[in-house]
């Protein structure tokens, strides 16, 4: 990733599980996209994202989470965000909660997923 992005991917029973701490922002976009995207495709499983430690995210950030929920709905996989307080205000404030599925917390989204 970037020096202001880290994040790392594990495999769940229902979902792929991409978490991510630091900035999503026009610096660091075409690498998050490009990490997702791979662990996309060497996996049909669920997409969630856990941008729970997100320091922040900007246009740039929120048009690449709608370029990959757009990809998901494509392949017919579910997608799924959990964001802190800032990722959701963000959100939000440009009305895309639902496009992009949001969810308050992990557990939630996990349970979501799970019974969808």
């Amino acid at each position: 990733m970037t020096v202001s992005l880290r994040g790392g991917s594990e495999r769940r029973e229902n979902c792929l599980l991409c978490s991510f701490t630091g900035q999503l922002d026009a610096y660091s976009d075409k690498q998050f996209k490009e990490f997702i995207t791979e662990q996309m495709a060497s996996s049909k499983l669920p997409l969630l994202l856990d941008l729970t430690h997100i320091d922040f995210i900007d246009s740039s950030g929120l048009g690449v989470l709608v370029q990959l929920a757009k990809q998901c709905t494509d392949a017919g996989l579910q997608f799924v965000v959990v964001g802190n307080a800032r990722v959701i205000q963000t959100v939000k404030l440009v009305r895309l909660e639902s496009f992009l599925h949001l969810q308050p917390d992990l557990e939630t989204a996990l349970s979501a997923l799970a019974t969808a």
